[in-house]
C-alpha cells in the first residue's frame, strides 16, 4: 500500500519568505557602487583642493591670503590681484614672461620630437651592432638624478659664454634626445607591422623616405602624447632657468612668480596667486585639447587589421 504525502498548503494569510539570490546580488552591487563612488568623490575634493584655493585666493585681498584667515571663499571679492599681476614687475610687463615662457615650451616641444623621433627609430627599426647595449645605456640615463650633471654643464655654457641665454635650455633638447621619450616612441614602433617597411623597400625608398613618410603618420599618437608631456614640464620649469638666465626681461612664467615674494620688504601674494592662475591656462588649454592621444600614444597594443 503507497502513501501518498500532499505537501501542506500556504495560508493565503502568511507572506511568502521565499530566498531571492538575484535581488541580493542587485543590492550589494548598487552597495559597492555607492562606496566607490563617495570614496572616489572624496579623494578627487582632496587632490583639487589646493587648485581650488588658489582660484579663490587670487580674488582675495593680501590681508586675507594666509594667517589665521581659514575660509575658502572671501566677501571682499576684489579683481585687484589680476589688474596688478598684468601690469607686471619690475618693470618687466606680463606679457613678455608669456612669450618667454612660450618659447622655452614651444622650442622644447619641437626639440625633444625631432631628437625622440630619429633616435627611437634607429632603435626600433635598423638592426646594428651595439643596439642593444646602446638602448640599455640609454634607458640607464633615467635612474640619473639631474643635479648629477648640473654643475658641469654650467661650467660648460660659462666658458662658451651662453649663459643668461635660451640655449642652455633648449640644445639639450635638439641634441639629447630624452630616454623616456626615445623608449615611449620606440615601444610604439616595435607594434607597427614591419610589412610597412619590406613594403617600401621594394618601391625604393630608404631610411629617409620611410621614416617620413610612413611612420611618422602613423607614430601621431605617441608624437602629440610626448609633445604634451614636454610642453608642460618646460612650462613649469623652474630650476633650468633659474641656474642659467639673470636678466629679468629673459624670465619665463616661473621665475616671474617669484619676483613677487620679497624677504626684506612687503610681498604681494594676492598678485602671485593671480598670475599663477593665469599661468596655469594655457596648460590647462594644452591638455583639455589634446589628452584624448594621451591614452593611445602611451599604450602599445600596435595596429588592427
Amino acid at each position: 500500500m503507497t502513501t501518498t504525502v500532499t505537501p501542506p498548503q500556504a495560508r493565503p494569510d502568511m507572506p511568502s519568505q521565499e530566498y531571492n539570490p538575484q535581488a541580493e546580488s542587485v543590492l550589494a552591487k548598487r552597495i559597492k557602487s555607492t562606496i566607490f563612488h563617495v570614496v572616489t568623490l572624496v579623494l578627487v575634493a582632496i587632490v583639487l583642493y589646493p587648485a581650488l584655493w588658489m582660484v579663490a585666493s587670487s580674488f582675495k585681498p593680501n590681508s586675507e591670503i594666509g594667517g589665521t584667515n581659514t575660509s575658502l571663499w572671501s566677501s571682499n571679492f576684489s579683481m585687484d590681484n589680476f589688474v596688478t599681476a598684468m601690469d607686471g614687475i619690475g618693470g618687466v610687463s606680463t606679457m613678455t614672461f608669456f612669450t618667454n615662457s612660450l618659447i622655452l615650451a614651444v622650442g622644447a616641444v619641437v626639440g625633444t620630437i625631432v631628437s625622440a623621433s630619429i633616435s627611437a627609430y634607429a632603435f626600433a627599426r635598423i638592426k646594428f651592432p651595439g643596439r642593444g647595449l646602446f638602448f640599455g645605456m640609454m634607458i640607464a640615463t633615467l635612474l640619473l638624478p639631474f643635479h648629477v650633471v648640473i654643475i658641469p654643464q654650467y661650467i660648460i655654457f660659462q666658458q662658451l659664454g651662453l649663459v643668461d641665454t635660451y640655449i642652455p635650455l633648449l640644445i639639450g633638447k635638439f641634441l639629447a634626445a630624452d630616454a623616456f621619450f626615445v623608449f615611449l616612441m620606440v615601444q610604439f614602433m616595435r607594434n607597427l607591422p614591419a610589412e610597412l617597411d619590406e613594403a617600401a623597400r621594394i618601391d625604393g625608398a630608404g631610411h629617409v623616405r620611410i621614416f617620413r613618410s610612413i611612420m611618422l603618420p602613423l607614430m601621431k599618437p605617441a608624437l602629440i602624447s610626448t609633445s604634451i608631456f614636454s610642453f608642460i614640464w618646460s612650462w613649469n620649469d623652474f630650476l633650468g632657468p633659474l641656474l642659467y638666465l639673470n636678466t629679468p626681461d629673459k624670465y619665463p612664467l616661473p621665475l616671474a612668480l617669484r619676483l613677487f615674494v620679497d624677504q626684506t620688504q612687503s610681498s604681494d601674494y594676492g598678485a602671485m596667486i593671480a598670475m599663477s592662475v593665469l599661468a596655469l591656462l594655457p596648460v590647462l588649454i594644452f591638455f583639455l585639447v589634446f589628452q584624448r592621444y594621451i591614452v593611445e600614444g602611451v599604450s602599445t597594443q600596435g595596429l588592427k587589421g
